[in-house]
């Protein structure tokens, strides 16, 4: 196995085995690599995946810190489509939706699902089509696709 220099790391309460299963279910270029079982630490494991190309490395022991808003996965989006359907699989069995496309899934693990056209318009040189998007983001708690596009073009309802 290759590390890269900068690899996620994330401890789980839960068995990573199963989280690991979770992820990659849900994204293409996935995989699960490596479960390793650490015999000095009793049921610990260090599972090696990856989610679109990108590795993790995940462990389960003991009671860790909770996770929080300070970090999230960020997954870039193409289309509406594409959008809700990594919103509802991540939602699944227990996740909860926040705010401003944020999501917590079912691990606790904090999710930003953004349409990929997002950032550009929120970096519009135009500061009445940046404060419309970003008023329009603010209101949401999944993105809208067409309604962030809408404020930005200045359509009205």
């Amino acid at each position: 196995m290759t590390i890269q220099k900068i690899t996620p790391f994330l401890w789980y309460a839960e068995d990573v085995e199963e989280v690991a299963a979770f992820y990659t279910k849900i994204f293409p270029d996935s995989r699960i690599n490596r479960v390793t079982g650490v015999p000095s630490a009793g049921s610990t494991k260090v599972v090696d995946f990856v989610l679109f190309g990108q590795p993790f490395i995940a462990m389960n022991s003991g009671k860790p810190d909770p996770f929080n808003h300070a970090i999230s996965l960020m997954v870039d989006c193409g289309d509406q489509a594409e959008l809700d359907r990594y919103w509802n699989a991540l939602v699944e069995g227990g996740g909860s939706p926040v705010a401003c496309g944020w999501l917590k899934d079912r691990f606790g693990v904090m999710w930003q699902i953004v349409p990929s056209e997002l950032m550009k318009m929120m970096a519009d040189p135009d500061p009445v089509k940046a404060t419309r998007v970003a008023e329009a983001m603010m209101k949401m708690v999944k993105f809208d696709v067409a309604a962030l596009k809408s404020a930005y073009s200045g359509a009205t309802d």
